[in-house]
């Protein structure tokens, strides 16, 4: 059985500091690229294989526009977005439904209630329930399905690894990683979800991070537009007050975290990180990728520590901070 990195191949990347003890650790690993491309830092085995989960939502997003679907704005971030099911979020992917053709009843996902509290509050009050629409991957499978209609391939079994939609995706995803795909797995949505290494996620991630919107090659016009959507609409990509949007907003990065402790995040330079979490928590990816950038030059430590300020990183103790959680010695 395929497996991603041990106890043996990770260093700490984290702790979680309470009144002056360090009560937990974040160990994983960790590859930094500059902006040229090349490799600048690891820490703990890079080369291990990883499933990047909501982490291959912009490769996916790409290879949805390269087969034809046209979407723009707001729609084309929410296509890579891990959306917290606001209103706003729902109303944005309706459209996207709709202007194809579609319906929610379209969406492979699962029903879901939206992870924003106060969203959910209002639902529960009005005697709402759970619909696919506010499903956090909800705009990655409205994506799909226009790339779909907009190519002809049927609708039905869209999620189905041989259809070819997920064909295609596939060929892109291992187009932009440079990596043959070691295994193939079912996401939380549904939707098949690729094992590759951490470094080959890197290398993916910075070369769509400094694509631009002129190239004279489409995948990098592709892949330019949507950096560029997702940095124009950072309330997309999660939602008010979380840590991906949080991390746009403060630095202009291009962000994306995956479930199980994975996160990618791309300076404005260039610069480019990519991050396993081995234990799976996501607490402190935001922040140690930021570090990370800033350690290799990409970013500013008095903005790194502005963003930290934003993020939800104290640590109560009787309603009072008493610690916080931060990078570890691992970096």
């Amino acid at each position: 059985m395929l497996e991603t990195l041990t106890v043996q191949d990770s260093v700490e990347l984290a702790v979680v500091e309470r009144s002056g003890f360090v009560e937990s650790r974040h160990a994983g690993a960790a590859v930094v690229l500059s902006p040229d491309g090349e490799i600048v830092a690891r820490h703990g085995n890079a080369d291990a294989l990883i499933l990047p989960r909501s982490s291959l939502k912009p490769l996916q997003a790409i290879a949805c526009i390269t087969a034809g679907a046209v979407l723009e704005g707001e729609q084309l971030a929410l296509s890579t977005a891990s959306h917290v099911g606001t209103d706003r979020h729902a109303s944005v992917v309706r459209d996207m439904l709709t202007e194809g053709g579609l319906t929610e009843d379209d969406l492979g996902c699962p029903a879901s209630w939206p992870s924003d509290s106060a969203t959910r509050d209002d639902l529960v009050r009005e005697h709402g329930e759970p619909t696919r629409v506010r499903m956090n991957c909800s705009g990655k499978h409205a994506a799909m399905l226009r790339a779909c209609v907009a190519t002809g391939w049927p609708t039905a079994g869209y999620l189905d690894p041989a259809h070819p939609l997920q064909q295609h995706i596939r060929d892109v995803i291992e187009r932009l990683t440079g990596e043959k795909i070691a295994h193939t797995a079912i996401d939380g949505c549904g939707a098949p979800v690729y094992a590759m290494t951490l470094t080959g996620l890197a290398r993916s991630v910075h070369r769509i991070g400094t694509a631009s919107d002129r190239s004279p090659f489409a995948l990098h016009r592709v892949a330019g537009s949507l950096v560029r959507a997702v940095r124009e609409h950072p309330w997309t990509i999660e939602g008010p007050g979380r840590p991906d949007t949080i991390a746009i907003e403060k630095l202009g990065v291009f962000t994306k975290h995956g479930a199980e402790g994975v996160m990618v995040m791309v300076a404005p330079n260039g610069t480019t990180v990519a991050l396993k979490m081995l234990d799976g928590a996501t607490r402190a990816s935001t922040i140690v990728a930021a570090t990370l950038l800033a350690r290799a030059g990409g970013l500013n430590d008095a903005d790194v520590a502005t963003l930290a300020d934003a993020l939800p990183l104290r640590v109560l103790g009787g309603g009072v901070d008493v610690g916080v959680i931060r990078p570890g010695i691992g970096i």
